[in-house]
């Protein structure tokens, strides 16, 4: 739903959304067998999705885990087994942006998101 043209506006309008717009803008493209399945392209990233990394470090690239934390604050992931050192030599999670990943398997837990699908695949017959 981008109003304006203009980069600088689309921008500012991201980053000033308020929280409950901001989680809607978190989403992903779906694999092949997703988009032949349910007929959409994308859908919104949640905790216990399983993703593929498909941008970012050569040391990233083409891992695939499940969703550990959605920050909508950032729009960004973290996914299971995507770490980075740490200064003293810890391992923390590495945040991705939500564009870069993939989902590859869905959390269907939620009642709502089972609803949604059901009634995108509802629409495509």
């Amino acid at each position: 739903m981008v109003e304006s043209k203009k980069a600088r506006k689309q921008r500012k309008s991201f980053f000033n959304a308020p929280s409950h717009i901001r989680r809607r803008n978190i989403s992903s493209h779906l694999s092949e067998e997703l988009q032949k399945e349910y007929k959409l392209r994308s859908l919104q990233v949640i905790k216990g999705d399983t993703v593929k990394v498909m941008r970012g470090d050569e040391d990233v690239l083409g891992i695939e885990g499940k969703v550990a934390a959605v920050m909508t604050k950032t729009g960004r992931v973290t996914v299971e087994g995507v770490t980075i050192a740490k200064a003293d030599g810890t391992q923390t999670a590495r945040p991705i942006h939500a564009s870069k990943v993939m989902i590859t398997k869905l959390d269907l837990s939620d009642p709502k998101r089972k609803e949604k699908l059901a009634r995108a695949k509802e629409v495509s017959q």
